[in-house]
């Protein structure tokens, strides 16, 4: 019975030993794998040891930053429509003078998002949150709700800046530099999607300085993952200090939801937007240049010895102008502007913006091959004609079209690339002879009846006049054509 009872602690005792043998072997297992060696350095990633370690999260940076993103609510007024039964006879003989009178005025809602950007009630949001709006009121996430006057609009950027009417003090999202990021940088997406109230979602920069997005594209966007849908539009982009690095305006989509492809216009932007509302202006005024640039394509970079197609290359220089003052020639590629690349053509005209009217720019050319520095006035685009507004009457082709004399500043307005001058039609009623007969406003009238056109006032005399056929050559997007109407 001794021995076996002996036998029996001896089993109990090695069992012992060899748990603790494979638990070590275990922990050294575990540990060993725990460890990545990259260079001579090694990085030992450890389990959470505390529930603060657990519960790490991005609520300290949404807590700060929700109570400054808003809902944007836009009332948007249609005219009324008349049916086209409207002062027939015939109908009213049978129905009566009022059963095909004007239909009631109708309205429509959008709905989008802000961030307040100023204690005094300043929010930003997108121009198309808010595009021909009548009346608009802004939310904040506690449930109250303020009416809101519109101090600025600039279609170009998707921009817009609102004054919610109230003394009222409110807390801010603070402006970040968007040149510090970094693609892979975190990010915070908030705002309103689908109207189902304020979400916030993550993930990182994708890309910097995209374009080419549609027709209003100014060429520099920030690109990101994080979820944004329809709602989203004017709502903030904020960086892992609760700044504001971008206002998400925009998603790639075939379906209408997000795919993971957002863009946002980058606060360095935002930034110039708000300084022109303080500065008492209500529209955004764009450095004017004076020269047309085109894209560097892989044969011109090749033949100019450039490693990679970048910079825009100069096409045109209008005499005068501050390109011309400062030395750029036809040929010559701006690469840099103050020491930031200019990634493509589409990125010029942001560097140029952000930079700001008022001050001197150091641009880097290449110019016969050889680098050098310029320095470049930025100023805004003069108003020389003055443009001498007028609405074309009698009984001519071009009536019903409005047009206006030809300066730097209108062809900035009308994102004319043009170094000519001239009348350019601003504006076209939509039921007039000038609409039928196909003019459009960006058209610039260069010759009528074989006479030049030089100003409003003269081209307003010479339609007047009892003609049976008229002649005309036009200049649209950079191309002239010419007709002959009875």
């Amino acid at each position: 019975m001794k021995i076996l009872r002996s036998n029996r602690l001896f089993v109990a005792i090695f069992a012992v030993l060899i748990a603790l043998v494979v638990n070590g072997a275990t922990m050294i297992m575990a540990q060993d794998s725990s460890t990545e060696l990259r260079g001579s350095k090694s990085i030992v990633r450890e389990l959470p040891q505390s529930m603060e370690a657990i519960r790490y999260s991005y609520a300290p940076l949404v807590k700060k930053a929700a109570p400054a993103v808003v809902n944007v609510y836009a009332a948007v007024r249609m005219e009324p429509r008349s049916s086209p039964f409207a002062g027939d006879p015939f109908f009213e003989q049978f129905f009566g003078p009022n059963a095909f009178g004007r239909q009631r005025r109708r309205s429509s809602q959008s709905l989008g998002s802000g961030v307040i950007v100023g204690e005094d009630g300043i929010v930003i949001t997108n121009h198309h949150v808010i595009k021909n709006a009548s009346e608009v009121k802004v939310a904040l996430a506690d449930g109250r709700e303020f009416s809101a006057e519109i101090k600025l609009v600039d279609e170009r950027s998707d921009l817009a800046v609102l004054k919610m009417e109230t003394d009222e003090l409110f807390p801010i999202v603070p402006l970040g530099d968007a040149e510090d990021l970094e693609v892979g940088d975190l990010v915070l997406a908030l705002g309103n999607p689908f109207g189902v109230g304020q979400t916030v979602t993550s993930g990182i920069v994708s890309a910097l300085a995209r374009s080419q997005r549609g027709k209003d594209d100014f060429g520099f966007f920030i690109q990101t993952d994080a979820s944004i849908n329809p709602g989203n539009s004017g709502g903030a982009l904020i960086d892992m200090r609760g700044r504001l690095i971008g206002i998400n305006t925009s998603i790639f989509t075939r379906s209408g939801g997000s795919n993971g492809i957002g863009f946002a216009v980058p606060s360095n932007m935002v930034k110039v937007v708000l300084d022109s509302v303080r500065q008492g202006s209500d529209v955004l005024l764009r450095p004017w240049i004076g020269a047309s640039f085109q894209t560097v394509t892989p044969d011109i970079a090749s033949s100019l010895g450039l490693p990679r197609p970048s910079g825009a290359l100069v096409s045109k220089v209008m005499k005068g102008g501050p390109a011309e003052k400062a030395g750029l020639q036809l040929g010559d590629v701006v690469l840099r502007i103050d020491g930031k690349t200019v990634e493509h053509v589409d990125a010029l005209g942001y560097r140029f913006t952000t930079a700001g009217n008022g001050r001197e720019v150091e641009l880097t050319v290449l110019s016969r091959n050889n680098e050098k520095k310029v320095a470049l006035a930025l100023m805004p685009a003069p108003e020389d004609p003055p443009r001498d507004l007028r609405v074309i009457g009698g009984r001519s082709p071009f009536t019903g079209a409005q047009v206006a004399n030809l300066s730097p500043r209108v062809a900035q307005e009308l994102r004319i690339p043009t170094t000519i001058s001239g009348v350019v039609i601003v504006g076209v009623d939509p039921r007039s002879p000038a609409r039928r007969f196909g003019f459009q406003p960006g058209d610039i009238l260069i010759e009528i009846n074989e006479q030049e056109i030089t100003n409003t006032r003269m081209l307003d005399r010479l339609v007047r006049s009892n003609r049976r056929g008229w002649g005309y050559i036009l200049e649209r997007n950079g191309r002239r054509f010419s007709r002959f109407i009875r």
